[in-house]
């Protein structure tokens, strides 16, 4: 089998559209907050960010039961694959518990030492308490998305971020507000709708899952809680991942830690970046999800020699794609910073950053689908080394210009460039030094 344009977008698209509704979650939230203030638009950001922190270990150990699936949707032993999700849902409902508690127990004094405004640190463990709960239903929604990534159909991806679009913004409107008779409840409104949203999220995948799905085929009518063996194999791979995920996003947590010793206003400022930077980053994301899956995929057909040609179909389609979005985004900056602010000082404030965190785009793309790429071959523990390595520069670089230089915060959004280069630099090195190597699951 080789994977054609038309068969990477057929596979992409879905992610790609499931992961713009996801985003469109964030941006009501950020509108919606921005309305109440800077401290209530700052505290989101930073508990925000918290929560991701998080939610990557989750995300890092879908990725390793992603890989399985995918390899043995490649080998066509499907039966194989419903024990896999049966156990990762076990897995991460477990851990969803255990990190709720330790949060509930030490972000108080975690988030203390951390933020300098006692307003910012008030409000940030109001949207957190509430927040933390829907790791209940996040987490198995994780191992569903990775079931459906890896076997290839990736359209229900859409339909659900659709039902988190919708009960996300409709429950905002009214919690956050206190509309049709609900509870004024502010940011703590916020919190508790993004809650309620993830659970409609999960029962919907579940829903289809026992009624739109071949159960016997995948192997879902023998269920498995534990099975050692497997377990074992998932870590193995999926370990290196969730660390991997889990620095990445601390860092980027750090860097808003940061930002918020230079004010409040810049912190809300960056607040609106993350969240408008983050539409050209979604379609690097889709791709690298597509990028790892397609890579197991091949592998599990025999096909290790395929994996490079479509990598570089797969950055082709990120650049083409992810422009025409840049340049929309770059020709209406206030039309789109307006979507979150009215303040207009804090918009004309966030042009120079706006720009800069947009440009970000171009030296992010190689890295991201080259590491992807590593991951797919079930390389993991090479792909964070790579990562850490990316993210070290990353951290010195904040350091100076943010810490030390106290620059101007458009030079702040430039320090993602130099762990885009790196990393582009890592991932190709290393896949022209292992080309066709991969590890067996």
């Amino acid at each position: 089998m080789t994977y054609s344009y038309r068969k990477i977008i057929d596979i992409s698209w879905p992610i790609l559209f499931g992961l713009i509704i996801q985003q469109l979650i964030g941006v009501t939230d950020t509108a919606f907050l921005g309305r109440l203030g800077a401290v209530e638009l700052g505290a989101s950001a930073l508990a925000g960010v918290f929560y991701i922190m998080i939610f990557m270990l989750a995300l890092g150990f879908g990725i390793g039961v992603q890989i399985i699936v995918a390899r043995r949707n490649g080998e066509k032993t499907f039966d194989k694959i419903g024990p896999l999700v049966y156990q990762g849902i076990f897995v991460l409902l477990i851990a969803a518990g255990i990190t709720i508690f330790l949060i509930l127990l030490a972000a108080p004094s975690v988030l203390k030492n951390m933020i300098t405004s006692g307003a910012v640190y008030a409000k940030s463990l109001d949207y957190l308490n509430i927040r933390i709960f829907g790791f209940l239903f996040a987490f198995p929604i994780v191992i569903f998305r990775s079931f459906f990534v890896g076997i290839t159909q990736t359209k229900i991806l859409t339909w659900n971020a659709i039902v988190l679009l919708v009960a996300n913004v409709v429950l905002d409107y009214l919690l956050i507000f206190g509309k049709c008779g609900f509870p004024e409840m502010g940011i703590k409104g916020a919190a508790l709708a993004s809650v309620i949203a993830e659970a409609f999220g999960a029962f919907f995948f579940l829903f289809y899952i026992i009624f739109y799905t071949n159960l016997k085929k995948y192997g879902f009518n023998k269920v498995v809680f534990f099975d050692f063996k497997v377990l074992v194999q998932i870590f193995d791979l999926s370990i290196w991942t969730m660390l991997q995920y889990f620095v990445s996003l601390a860092t980027w947590f750090l860097f808003l830690v940061a930002i918020e010793h230079l004010g409040e206003e810049a912190l809300a400022i960056s607040n609106i970046l993350r969240s408008v930077s983050v539409f050209p980053y979604v379609v690097v994301t889709a791709l690298g999800a597509a990028a790892n899956t397609l890579t197991s995929n091949l592998i599990g057909l025999r096909k290790p020699d395929e994996i490079i040609p479509t990598s570089n179909r797969i950055i082709k389609i990120a650049y083409l794609s992810g422009l025409v979005i840049l340049a929309l985004m770059c020709l209406f900056p206030r039309l789109v910073l307006r979507i979150y602010t009215d303040d207009t000082l804090l918009i004309e404030q966030a042009i120079w950053p706006y720009y800069a965190s947009l440009a970000s785009f171009m030296t992010l793309v190689p890295g991201m689908i080259w590491l992807s790429v590593v991951s797919g071959t079930g390389q993991t523990k090479e792909a964070m080394y790579m990562e850490l390595i990316a993210l070290c520069f990353y951290m010195i670089n904040v350091w100076y210009v943010v810490i030390h230089l106290r620059a101007e915060l458009f030079i702040c959004w430039t320090c993602d460039y130099s762990y885009n280069i790196i990393l582009s630099i890592l991932t190709f090195v290393y896949l022209c030094r292992r080309r066709g190597q991969h590890k067996v699951v």
